[in-house]
């Protein structure tokens, strides 16, 4: 019964269509009003500054001591000289070290420097030319040899 009255006093479809939709609840005298406001549905995306990387380079050994190679095969991609070329070996201009003739890779390291070498050990059949022969040739001895 007590919902039944409060209902007759105040009739709820005039409380909707005589509430003004700009007037606050305090404006309107006396008659409970329902303000109708409306919400944003999604909140603003904030920037961010991160979520940006490079791509990756892919740098480091290709081809590994004892590995089978042929010419043109990429041996180690690097920055600088990390590892020097050795014989049958090229160096490219970003410091790429790939292989001269077919072969397998044999990595050799000096005692005394430190400094690490990478060379291509010729299959049957191939001579290390003499100018690239290891130890201490001179240009007399060169031509005797030709």
């Amino acid at each position: 019964m007590a919902f039944s009255s409060i209902f007759r006093r105040v009739n709820v479809k005039e409380l909707i269509s005589n509430a003004s939709v700009y007037a606050s609840a305090t404006e309107s005298s006396g008659v409970m009003s329902l303000v109708f406001r409306r919400w944003a549905t999604k909140k603003t995306a904030g920037s961010t500054k991160n979520g940006r990387d490079s791509n990756p380079k892919y740098l480091g050994v290709k081809k590994f001591g004892g590995e089978k190679v042929e010419p043109g095969n990429i041996i180690v991609r690097q920055r600088g000289t990390r590892f020097h070329p050795g014989n049958y070996v090229g160096m490219g201009k970003d410091h790429t070290l790939f292989c001269l003739k077919e072969g397998h890779v044999r990595f050799e390291r000096n005692k005394l420097t430190g400094r690490k070498w990478v060379h291509v050990d010729p299959v049957a059949g191939h001579v290390l030319h003499p100018v690239y022969a290891s130890g201490s040739t001179t240009a007399a001895d060169l031509d005797a040899q030709l």
